[in-house]
């Protein structure tokens, strides 16, 4: 059973940093590329940041590009997003997926972790 669980999402103002991490467990992720989205209140879930299974060549979202780092530690199975120079329309609960075999669908995903920027 794939199981993802996310944490560090909290309150930051304006300009400030959280670094999200994404726990996943129930097989070796290695292979498998992750995803973060968000989904604003009143918005569609929207994608953030993926990062292949070999942690080679990442792709973001054109808002959070230079802002948002996303990385992955296979040792520990685990997915981080680094988020820098917040904005209000940050604001959203943040989610992290797998795309198992990395065949372009994000089947699975976390409970979710909320991020608040104030301004």
């Amino acid at each position: 059973q794939v199981h993802l669980v996310e944490s560090g999402g909290g309150w930051v103002q304006a300009g400030g940093s959280l670094r999200l991490s994404c726990v996943a467990s129930g097989r070796t992720f290695s292979s498998d590329a992750m995803g973060w989205f968000r989904q604003a209140p009143g918005k569609e879930r929207e994608f953030v940041a993926r990062i292949p299974g070999s942690g080679g060549i990442t792709s973001y979202k054109d808002s959070v590009k230079g802002r948002f780092t996303i990385s992955r530690d296979n040792a520990k199975n685990t997915v981080y997003l680094q988020m820098n120079s917040l904005k209000p329309e940050d604001t959203a609960v943040y989610y992290c997926a797998a795309d198992l075999g990395s065949r372009g669908t994000f089947e699975y995903w976390g409970q979710g972790t909320q991020v608040t920027v104030s301004s």
